[in-house]
Order: structure tokens, then sequence, then C-alpha cells
């Protein structure tokens, strides 16, 4: 039940979302480490503009411009499915019998399913803007992919997208929601590509990678007139247009007189974290707060919790700059799970450093724990969750607890990216008791981590 007519959902009006873009980096008090080329020299914008587009190459190493103008017409598509919702858990808190408060910013609120539209509509614009023909990328789960066919479409771009092959298999109707947009998909490593046939020729039956994907998506780019490639996550650009998450959080909670204690997201490559606490963390490196950031990795792909601090690249087949972020090694194989979009191997560089430096907390969980808290949330708050926000469910659950054994009540503020629809097979799964957990061996790690560029040692 709602306490003092706090709602459980509210919604801003459509004339109150940000005009402008957070760029956490111009308020960080030290910078993440630069990108690098792959012969260990700083990579300057105009090294990028055979990959990314200008206006996002730049923004890609902007880090003085703290907030960005938002182009209309990407505003104009954001009033279609923003502001998104900010949500009061009530049910979940009489169920846990907990004193804490629990919000949680629901991203799922659009036909891609996921938080990924802010920032495929941003770069399909500046695509269109520069005039191009057509864009590549690669998708994990499929949120990625969903989203920008849809931008693309918009904009009457092309695109082609190559898809980590398990994801493919475990969801095809993500591929069909992404060629009903008019997208090209391909399972990745595919025979397309120098770097999909030389994967194959090697591991037949490899199930793929974010790392091997971004490759393919990459090559194509490079070698196709009037294309350039685009990434959902883990890179700076995508961290400031996804700040759009945690501006209006920020806006929503003040409306109730509400300021977070805890923020908890789930972490893969970074993109949802970093736009959820973007205001937050502004202002706890300013020294206004002192709320915990908690990120949430899986178990299988501990990018955080078992990585190292390190340059290394952002794609398997190493023709990507460098960029230090904690990571597992660009040759890492996660395992054929259900954590989807957080397989990749690195974190992004942004959160990379404010975890180094101590602004953030990590922690690592197991997959079948991720479900159980996943069915939980869908029958008590009647969303049924992505795999990828419920890591952050289940931390919230486990502070929640926390709190009921100390009678604190604090306010814990949670994202939630996006809804599994899509994962049905990975629900039947833990409801038939299927499911398995793995977690990587230290000879794994420290196989994938021997294979690091010798830069920056």
């Amino acid at each position: 039940m709602a306490e003092n007519n706090i709602p459980h959902r509210l919604y801003l009006h459509e004339n109150e979302i940000p005009a402008k873009w957070y760029n956490l980096r111009a308020g960080m008090k030290e910078q993440p480490d630069p990108m690098l080329l792959p012969d260990g020299t700083l990579a300057r914008e105009e090294h990028l503009y055979p990959v990314f587009c200008k206006e996002l190459a730049h923004q890609e190493l902007d880090a003085t411009t703290e907030y960005v103008d938002i182009p209309k017409e990407v505003i104009d598509i954001y009033k279609v499915y923003r502001p998104a919702p900010l949500c009061r858990a009530y049910d979940l808190e009489e169920y846990l019998g907990t004193p804490a408060k629990i919000y949680y910013k629901f991203e799922g609120n659009n036909t891609s399913g996921s938080h990924k539209l802010n920032s495929a509509v941003a770069q399909a614009y500046y695509a269109k803007a520069e005039g191009l023909k057509g864009i590549t990328t690669e998708t994990g789960a499929g949120q990625w992919g969903t989203a920008l066919s849809e931008a693309a479409r918009y904009f009457g771009l092309d695109l082609v997208v190559y898809m980590v092959k398990v994801s493919a298999e475990q969801k095809p109707f993500r591929k069909i929601m992404m060629e009903t947009f008019e997208a090209k998909v391909l399972a990745s490593p595919s025979d397309t590509t120098n770097v999909g046939r030389a994967i194959l020729e090697s591991d037949p039956d490899n199930s793929g990678s974010l790392g091997t994907a971004i490759s393919e998506a990459i090559e194509v780019a490079v070698t196709t007139e009037g294309y350039r490639y685009v990434l959902g996550s883990v890179l700076n650009q995508v961290l400031l247009h996804q700040s759009i998450i945690g501006l209006e959080s920020e806006l929503a909670l003040k409306r109730l007189g509400e300021y977070p204690d805890v923020v908890i997201g789930c972490a893969g490559g970074g993109s949802n974290l970093g736009g959820l606490i973007a205001p937050f963390m502004r202002d706890k490196i300013a020294g206004k707060n002192d709320i915990r950031v908690v990120a949430v990795e899986p178990a299988s792909c501990p990018s955080f919790t078992r990585g190292k601090y390190a340059y290394d690249f952002c794609d398997t087949g190493k023709t990507t700059p460098l960029a230090r972020m904690y990571t597992l090694g660009s040759g890492f194989k996660p395992s054929a799970n259900h954590a989807g979009g957080l397989r990749y191997h690195g974190m992004s560089p942004i959160l990379s450093k404010l975890y180094h430096d101590g602004y953030m907390e990590a922690i690592a969980v197991e997959q079948s724990s991720v479900f159980e808290a996943a069915k939980l949330f869908a029958r008590l708050e009647t969303i049924l969750p992505a795999p990828e926000s419920s890591h952050a469910i289940k931390a919230t659950i486990d502070e929640a607890l926390k709190c009921k054994e100390t009678g604190e009540a604090k306010t814990i503020l949670f994202g939630l990216t996006g809804t599994g629809y899509f994962d049905l097979n990975a629900y039947d799964q833990y409801n038939k008791g299927t499911m398995t957990d793995h977690i990587p061996t230290d000879e794994d790690l420290e196989k994938s981590l021997a294979d690091l560029p010798q830069i920056g040692i």
C-alpha cells in the first residue's frame, strides 16, 4: 500500500525530459587513462574517424564538457517513450518485511524492451547527420540490436548486426524483431568476415562472444563505403547518452523528497549502471553525499571482481584501440549462460576508474540465485525482468534484508533495465530445475589474462 500518497509509479511530464546529457568524466577528480593505439601511442580524435561518426568520436574523447545538448531530433523520439517511470516496489518491501524503501527506474516501456534505445537513437541520429548510408554493430542478448534496428529504420539507415551465436540460438525472437525493422542479422562468429572465419577454422563450435561480434562488425564498417560502427555499451559516449536515466531519476526522487542511500545496477559493459549513477556520482565526487554504489555482475563473467585493471583490446580480433579497464582478457570465452548482455570481457573505462579509486563496490552473483530473485519480483511487481536487470534485483533484495536485520530504513534505488519476455527459455530452465551455474576457474582466467597487451604495465 502506498504511504503518504507516494505513488507506485511517478511519471514526469514530457516537457521535463532533460535537455542535456551529463558527462560524468567532467566531474571526476582523476580522469580514466587515455585510449591508446595498438602501438601504445595516444589515440586522437581523428584516429577514430574510420570507425565512428565524427561527433561520436568527439564525445568519446571529450572529458571537459560537463553538459552536452541533446539534439531536438533525439528529444522528439525520446518523447515517444520517455520520461521513464520511477517506481516504488511496495509489494516487494512488504514481502521482505524490510524498513527499506525500494525504488526502481523502469526502462522497459518501449518496443526494444530496454534502456538501450536511449543511446541507439542518439548514435543513429549522428550517423544520419553525417550523411552515412549504414551502420554496423554487435549484440549480446539482443536488446541493443533491437533498439538500434528501430533507430536505424527511423532515420533511414541500413544496419548489419552481428549477434553472439549462443544468444541467437537462445533468443530467436530477438532476431525476428530486428529483421522486422529490416536489419540484417548474422550469428557470430560467422563466415562473412576474416575474423569470423579464422575463429571458426580453429574452433568450429565456438559459441561466440561480444568481443568476437565487435571484431566482425568493425571489420565490415571499415571496409564498406558509407558505413560506420556503433557500440551499445562500455564506451564513454554511450554512458553520456545513458545519463538521461540518472537525470530523470534524480528529478523524480527530488519531487518525492527522497535521495538514495544505495544505488544498485547490473554491470556488463557499464551503460545502464553508468547512466543510472551519473548525477549521484557527480554529487559523491563533489563531497555532497556518501551514497554506496554497487555494481552487480554475473559470476560467470566477473570483470570487476576477478579481472585485472589493465590496457586491453575492446574486441577479440584485436583491431580496436586499447582502453584501460577491468578486464578478463579480450580472448575470454564466457559460458553459454543466460547473463546475456553481461557477457562482455571488460568494463567501461569510466566505471573501472571509479571502482579502482574506491567510489564504487562490486559483487558477483550466480545465475540460479538471480532467477530466484527475478521470479519473486515478477510475482510481486507484475513485471517480468530481463536476466541482466535481475542481477540488480538480487542485490537489492539482499540489501533490503540487511536493513531488516539492522532496522535501518535506507532508500535503495536500482535500475530495471528491461523486460524478460524474450528470455522465457531461461525462465523455463529455472522453473524445471535444469539451470546450472558456471564460475570460471582461476586457471581459466589466468589463461585469458596472460594474453593482455604489454602496454602500460
